[in-house]
């Protein structure tokens, strides 16, 4: 029977660890993010913008921050437009944001054809420092991992799965629940 898309997978593994693409093992670079540390600081660029942000310094809101490896992927564009769709069910309060390495020319031409320009794209496509600062670029492909992160009101770092294989979607679900949940908190 043919699978109505991408696998949702619960599980997560470290960051800084080790993922799969299709059964062969990919090595995670740079330092481990840590629940309950702040996000550290990595300057992407936002796409709409061209200008350099630093996450780690935008305290105030909750902060979900879906990260893929190329928006030009089947399973990417899944991630994306379930962000975009079903996450309108989260207060508008809550910052829908997505990370990839792709250019930002490219971020821009896919919100627009995907018709999800109500979430912000930055693109870590120079050093892949959001990347190394987060433990989630992948060393042989220098790709960021498939991972929802949550940092809550005061940058703090609340929520993380890591995706053990590439080719399957994050658990959004658990994760639009916890960020309501923080979005709650002061």
């Amino acid at each position: 029977p043919a699978q109505a898309g991408p696998m949702v997978n619960k599980d997560s593994v470290n960051p800084g660890s080790q993922i799969s693409m299709k059964g062969t093992p990919l090595s995670l670079m740079g330092t481990p993010i840590i629940v309950g540390k702040p996000l550290p600081p990595a300057v992407l660029t936002d796409a709409k913008k061209m200008k350099g942000v630093d996450l780690s310094m935008e305290k105030g809101s909750v902060l979900f921050l879906s990260i893929v490896p190329s928006l030009d992927t089947a399973v990417c564009d899944a991630q994306t437009h379930y962000l975009g769709e079903e996450g309108d069910r989260l207060p508008p309060s809550i910052r829908r944001i997505t990370i990839s390495r792709d250019t930002p020319f490219a971020q821009n031409r896919f919100a627009k054809e995907a018709k999800l320009e109500d979430i912000r794209y930055l693109s870590d496509y120079k050093e892949g420092e959001f990347g190394r600062s987060a433990g989630l670029l992948i060393d042989d492909l220098r790709l960021l991992a498939r991972t929802v992160i949550l940092v809550d009101k005061q940058g703090i770092v609340r929520y993380i799965q890591v995706v053990p294989e590439l080719t399957n979607l994050p658990d959004m679900e658990a994760a639009f629940e916890q960020a309501i949940l923080l979005d709650k908190e002061n």
